[in-house]
């Protein structure tokens, strides 16, 4: 390749290098999670932790904000060094927090604590639980940058959503045990019936509605298994009679030909 290709290229090259370096991956802040529940009644107190490490992979100085959605909250933030030893421990009351870390400082780990009371559902859905914010954390940049590196989610419900949606199931369930050629029609239009209660809220009118739901299955499955029996005795049935003609008819040929031969004689 001759010198003046070669400069021609090199432009290039750093222009690449440049937008390579521009969209390389940040290095990611590792989120371990401990006693986290995975589901939680409205109103019941819950906690759990997170455990950060590889802090400092962007930035050597930042701010680490915290938010929830859970009700009457306390954040503890617990740092260690690279031994593991505690070097601080600090408590923040509120749905939000703002925690300054630095290289500087020595701390390599920290363990978030939230502890809260489990807030009211806003809106039900049946195809994915409903779900509230246990934790979002953010790095917060100095200058006002900033990247939410993990949220973490937590299912909650009611006593009596709880069993409207078990309900539901169990009338789903019964639908699907159902044998071939069932006429479940009637439960299916219960069960769409009973999902629309659920979802507006009216446990109940959901929980009733289910009921229904799995009852009709229940009766249309018991009705195609008794129509199976039926049309499996009339096909038994009809094989005996096939049978017994056949039977009859070979005697009465042995006889005939017995009689032929006495009269041969």
């Amino acid at each position: 390749m001759n010198s003046t290709r070669c400069s021609r290229l090199a432009p290039l090259v750093v222009a690449a290098a440049l937008v390579l370096s521009a969209v390389a991956p940040a290095a990611a802040i590792s989120v371990s999670k401990d006693g986290v529940p995975g589901e939680a009644k409205v109103g019941s107190e819950v906690s759990g932790s997170v455990t950060l490490t590889e802090l400092y992979g962007d930035y050597e100085q930042w701010t680490l904000r915290g938010e929830t959605e859970l009700k009457d909250v306390t954040w503890t933030v617990t740092t260690f060094d690279q031994a593991g030893n505690q070097k601080s421990k600090q408590s923040y009351d509120g749905q939000s927090f703002n925690h300054s870390l630095s290289l500087d400082s020595g701390v390599s780990e920290v363990k978030l604590t939230v502890k809260g009371t489990v807030p009211e559902v806003e809106s039900y859905t049946y195809d994915s639980r409903p779900a509230f914010t246990f934790a979002e954390l953010t790095q917060v940049r100095q200058g006002g940058n900033s990247n939410t590196f993990r949220t973490v989610s937590v299912d909650h419900y009611t006593e009596k959503s709880e069993q409207a949606r078990n309900a539901i199931g169990d009338a789903e369930q019964a639908i699907d045990d159902a044998p071939s050629g069932a006429d479940t029609a009637d439960a299916e239009s219960s069960l769409d019936d009973a999902v629309t209660a659920y979802k507006a809220g009216n446990f109940q009118l959901a929980i009733n509605l289910a009921g229904k739901a799995e009852e009709s299955a229940n009766t249309a499955a018991k009705k195609a298994q008794q129509s199976q029996q039926r049309t499996t005795l009339l096909m038994y049935g009809g094989v005996a009679v096939v049978l017994l003609l056949v039977v009859g008819g070979g005697v009465y040929w042995y006889r005939s030909q017995q009689q032929n031969t006495s009269k041969l004689r």
